[in-house]
């Protein structure tokens, strides 16, 4: 939906482009937004935010990652301005795009056509399904106050609306679990039809001189979108509540909840009075068929595959019976179901990985070593100690070398319990049949491993932040590697992310991930506190007198548990 800004909420948008350190990388997102508008200090919504004692400095606090990208003074002559407002800035987040359709839906009815002004970008962050409109509500603006001050400033007389412009519910006064889909209860009288659409919308009420075949489709209609809109929710809670209480996976708890959010914002034009008005369960011809698999489910795994279908399915007809109504309601339904798609093997992925990884706690990486002899002996050694996976790594071999070592490492590992994973490798991994390959940030992707390795084989990603980790568990990564955590011997970082990110990624993703750089069986301990319990390590083991002795070490360690483990190393 294309909006009109004045120039100081384009100046606004401007200094916001320039703060791209947000969730959102790339985009323009609502804490950046809410730091533009009180960078320019003059503004209307500054001065509001100014009497809640909101300021630069609480935002900063508040998301840190915000950092200003621009060398550059932003004056109209460093070339954001055109013809269009958004031509030249980046894109705007799902959360900015929500706070101004809010915005756009609070207004309707007292601007023939909005032009925003600071005050409406600050009303449609107030107003906002998302974390910094809760942000705000906590510091005490709520969005009657906001809206209040709009319509005292512009002159609104809010008495003499008609009927079917009446002002929306405040949903910041509601708890936040349990929001209504915004305009839930608002009737749409004259709301405007989608570029290019020939039908009237939803919200056009019942005149007495239509047809009744009109008004009977009208309703089915809404009983088609109704019952959809149903399907997808439940689902949806279904979907959620598994990630939730049985994976215990904030990451992806996060990621249904933002979905729910946004199909609540593509519903809009639908409200929930209408709906319900058309909703007839008693009469439903559907409700007595049923079939026996109904009522029985095999495991866990098939109410993930039973409710992912219904809710993808659901989003089809919202799609398809959507385009009756307007195009921006079939859009996103359209791209929450391919969310829809990227979530199921996100959910499935980590299941199955945490079942197939469930034993593995010790990985130890190897070089090719001297020989081909050494190497053998080498591994014949770790695996008698009953090491739990080994990955092979090497820079220095030609491919020749390389794929000898490969043979036979999965020669030796094949009749034991030992993991053989290729580092960078996949084409090598997929030759010597190995279990796995290991990529980092620089090699190939995900999908492309993929493609070689094919469906069964592990593929493990290095990750250096939080960020990247959230990543690659939607790109279908079966396990990461976390770290670096301590200098290593092996390996030079610049940086190091350390026991920070070890229990950032603790506390929000359940996808196997192992701590990895410079870990010893003396700091092991402290790996174990920060909350992962899987490790690779390196030298401690490869170069140590005596590689057996420090596997059953480290073993031992990862058995008794972080508490046990630092008395029994400070012993």
């Amino acid at each position: 939906m294309e909006y009109e800004f004045t120039s100081a909420a384009h100046r606004v948008l401007i200094r916001a482009a320039r703060w791209s350190g947000s969730e959102l990388a790339g985009e323009i997102s609502a804490p950046a937004l809410l730091l533009g508008l009180l960078i320019e200090t003059e503004c209307r919504a500054a001065e509001m935010l100014a009497r809640h004692a909101v300021d630069a400095n609480l935002v900063h606090q508040r998301w840190p990652n915000l950092q200003d990208s621009s060398e550059e003074t932003d004056k109209p002559e460093d070339g954001y301005f055109a013809e269009s407002p958004l031509s030249k800035l980046p894109p705007l987040s799902p959360d900015v795009k929500a706070s101004l359709a809010a915005a756009n839906r609070r207004m309707r009815g007292f601007e023939c056509s909005l032009v925003f002004a600071t005050e409406h970008l600050l009303l449609g962050l107030v107003a906002g399904n998302h974390e910094t409109a809760e942000w705000l509500h906590e510091r005490g603006l709520r969005t009657k106050q906001v809206e209040e001050e709009i319509h005292q400033q512009y002159g609104h007389c809010t008495e003499s609306l008609p009927a079917d412009a009446q002002p929306l519910p405040y949903d910041d006064e509601i708890d936040q679990s349990f929001r209504s889909p915004p305009g839930q209860t608002e009737a749409v009288a004259g709301q405007e039809t989608a570029a290019g659409s020939d039908h009237a919308p939803l919200g056009q009420p019942i005149r007495g001189d239509r047809l009744a075949g009109e008004v009977a489709g009208e309703i089915g209609l809404l009983r088609v979108l109704d019952a959809a809109a149903n399907r997808a929710r439940e689902a949806l809670r279904v979907l959620e509540d598994y990630v939730r209480f049985v994976l215990d996976d904030r990451h992806l708890t996060e990621q249904f909840k933002r979905f729910r959010h946004e199909m609540t914002l593509a519903l809009a034009d639908v409200p929930l009075g209408r709906r319900l008005s058309a909703r007839e369960t008693l009469a439903d011809v559907g409700t007595g068929v049923t079939t026996p698999s109904e009522y029985r489910r095999e495991s866990i795994a098939s109410v993930l595959a039973a409710n992912f279908a219904r809710l993808q399915e659901s989003l089809r007809s919202l799609e398809e019976y959507g385009k009756l109504l307007a195009s921006e309601l079939a859009v996103c339904c359209e791209r929450l179901r391919y969310r829809a798609y990227t979530l199921q093997r996100a959910v499935e992925i980590t299941a199955s990985s945490a079942e197939r990884l469930a034993r593995i706690r010790l990985y130890v990486l190897l070089d090719g070593g001297p020989s081909a002899d050494r190497f053998a002996e080498l591994v014949r050694t770790l695996v008698d100690a009953q090491v739990h996976a080994l990955q092979l790594r090497d820079k220095r071999l030609d491919d020749r070398c390389l794929i000898e070592r490969a043979r036979i490492l999965r020669e030796i590992t094949r009749p034991s319990d030992t993991l053989f994973i290729m580092n960078d490798r996949p084409d090598l991994a997929a030759l010597s049949d190995a279990d796995g390959v290991h990529i980092g940030q620089e090699e190939l992707s995900v999908k492309d491993a993929r493609s070689i390795i094919g469906p069964d084989m592990l593929i493990g990603l290095s990750t250096h932040s939080i960020e990247q980790a959230r990543r690659a568990v939607e790109e279908g990564a079966n396990y990461l590697g976390v770290g670096p955590t301590f200098p290593s011997g092996t390996k030079h970082f610049q940086a190091f992310p350390g026991l920070e990110l070890i229990r950032t990624v603790a506390q929000e993703i359940r996808l196997p991930a192992f701590a990895i750089g410079g870990i010893t069986a003396e700091n092991l301990p402290q790996v174990l506190s920060a909350g992962l319990s899987r490790v690779a390590v390196s030298g401690a083991i490869a170069t140590a007198a005596d590689p057996a002795a420090e596997v059953r070490r480290m073993l031992g360690i990862l058995a008794r548990g972080p508490l046990q483990a630092s008395s029994a190393v400070l012993r």
